[in-house]
This record gives C-alpha cells, structure tokens and sequence, in this order.
C-alpha cells in the first residue's frame, strides 16, 4: 500500500499503508532487480502486463493459471470462518487480544520525531549562538519554521514530515524496517489467498515518492481492484466483496500482532474500513461483528500460512516482482500440501 482505493499501508498517510535478518543502510532503501526463473512463463508476462498498467490482462493471466492443471493453487484457496457475530471472549480464546490489535501505536517514529525536534531546538541554539542573531531574526526564523510545517500539514496532509521520519525509521531501526516490510507481507498474502491480484507494493515513502512522484501516496501495497471499484460506483458492495475488504484492510495489522504482540502500522487501514463500513449505513453493533469476524478469520488464514508469509516478506524485502512473489507462495503452498 494513487487512483486506486484498495491500497493499504504500514504509515498514517493517505488512504489507499518489516524481512527479517541484517540488511544495509542503503539496501533498506535501494530495490535490487527482480531477478530469477519462474516456475510458470505466465508469470513472467504478468509482470509485464503490470508494468504496462494493463490489469484486466494481468487478472485475465492469474485467473488462467488458476484453472490450469497444477497451476495456482493458492490464488482464491483461503478457507474462512463462518460469517456471524463473534463476541471477544471468543477472539480471546482463539489468543486475540482486539486492544493490541487494532490500537496502533507509532512508537518507533514517534521516538524518531521527538530526537528530531530536540536536535532542531539544540541546533537553532547552536545558530544563535555561533552567528550571533538577535531576537527579531529569532523571531523570522521561528516564523518561517512554523509557516512551512503549518503548509505541509495543510496542503501535503504532512507528506514531508512522514517522509523524513520515515527515511530515518528505516536508516537507523531495523525494528521499524522489519515491522514494515512484514505488515505489507501481510496485505500482499491475505489479498493473494483471497483472490485480489496484488499489482505493486512500496516499502518506503521515499520508494513511493519516486514511483508516484506525490508526497501524498505513502508506502503499501495496491491491488487489481477494478471490480471493487464497480461496485462501489454502483452504489452497492456484495457481502463476498465487503468480507475480503475487510480482512485485507485488517492483514498488515494481524501480521504485526501475530509477531510482535501488537500492531504500531496500519492505523489508515482501520479509518479506511471504518470510512466504507459507514458509507454502506453500518450501525456500530453491525460494524463491530465484520471487524471481528475478519480480525479473526484474518488471523486464522495468517497462521495457517506462516511460512508462505515469512518467505514472501523476504522476498519482498529485496525488491522482488509481483511475479516471483506469487512463484514463490505457490512453492511455499506446494511443499505444505
């Protein structure tokens, strides 16, 4: 997780938002080439056909190999839980805590905000004192400072600040970089078991910068989700459509609490869940049964394919293409079997 609205992402940026082992400073930022043979030539002209933009031929790919004897076995295969109203003893029972879960909490960037403003105080200091200002150029120079973050907090929906915190989240935290990378692992499997074609995924803001050349798209995980978008533009969601939303928008989150005992990403997922579910006249008691049946069934699906995911959030930490990821869950699914 720019026009498309299923694209879900570990930052708190704009709607659509770590693999483990050391890396670099620089390859945490730099996306070696997508390199390696594939099982299926098909794949390879997904990749292509995602490259182009070319989406219905993208699907139209997936879906043939999904009907091809010993094809894709994984693509649409999730088996899911009854849809009913769970309560949260039952979540409980199944090792759920919904506090930890869909309570995110940046603690990492928030630390990494708070050194940067405390660097900036000691630095305008350091100023004052080395070139001597007196206190009207203090005066312009706070103003100014307060003028440009007040302008990127107004029109960029504080794209420049989450990109610098961001970049430095990556550069100096492997916590921070491993959370990432495993939360839109986490979007890319549940989406791909569910039947959505993932399109392209982003791990920093600085990578979807380059990419979408705006500094309102944060990094995650997009979608082939055209056929959502008719629905939507119908003015009516089917229940199958709203329950793989649902578990999608939830996975980067589940992913993060299966690992880490709670959630600090994916807070723009829950408001962009949240946002449809109240645009299709959910009460609060409706709204409350879809999070917990997904939340659950999520969870459920995550376990089941812990490998798959641990595989794929390592390839996806080196950059690799939309193609060699599915390659590499079908393997994974293939050696479970």
């Amino acid at each position: 997780m720019a026009s498309h609205v299923m694209v879900y992402c570990h930052g708190n940026g704009a709607i659509y938002k770590y693999s483990t082992g050391q890396r670099t400073v620089a390859s945490a930022l730099e996306k070696p080439p997508a390199t390696g043979r594939l099982r299926w030539p098909e794949l390879e002209e997904l990749d292509n056909e995602l490259s182009k933009g070319n989406e219905r031929a993208a699907l139209n790919i997936v879906k043939l190999l999904k009907d091809k004897p010993g094809g894709l076995r994984g693509f649409g295969s999730a088996r899911q839980i009854p849809q009913r109203l769970y309560t949260l003893d039952e979540l409980k029972l199944n090792g759920i805590e919904t506090v930890s879960l869909l309570s995110p909490v940046d603690t990492t960037l928030g630390s990494i905000e708070r050194i940067v403003q405390a660097a900036t105080l000691v630095g305008g200091i350091a100023a004052w004192n080395v070139f001597e200002l007196n206190s009207q150029q203090i005066l312009f120079l706070s103003l100014s400072l307060l003028f440009l973050w007040t302008l990127d907090g107004v029109y960029l929906n504080g794209g420049v600040s989450f990109l610098v915190l961001d970049t430095l989240g990556h550069l100096f935290s492997q916590k921070y970089h491993n959370r990432v990378v495993q939360h839109e692992a986490g979007h890319f499997l549940i989406a791909y078991l569910l039947g959505i074609l993932p399109r392209g995924y982003t791990l920093t803001s600085l990578e979807a910068l380059k990419k979408e050349g705006s500094l309102n798209v944060q990094a995650g995980t997009a979608f082939v989700d055209f056929e959502f978008l008719e629905e939507v533009n119908k003015g009516k969601v089917s229940a199958t459509t709203l329950d793989k939303f649902s578990c999608i928008a939830l996975a980067g989150l589940a992913t993060e609490y299966l690992l880490f005992g709670c959630s600090e990403g994916g807070l723009a997922d829950i408001n962009t869940l949240d946002k449809l579910l109240k645009s299709l006249g959910f009460t609060q008691k409706k709204t409350d049964g879809q999070v917990r049946w997904a939340v659950l069934n999520t969870v459920l699906t995550l376990r089941r394919h812990e490998k798959a995911r641990s595989v794929l959030a390592n390839a996806m930490s080196q950059g690799r293409s939309v193609g060699y990821c599915i390659d590499i869950i079908e393997k994974k699914i293939d050696d479970d079997i």
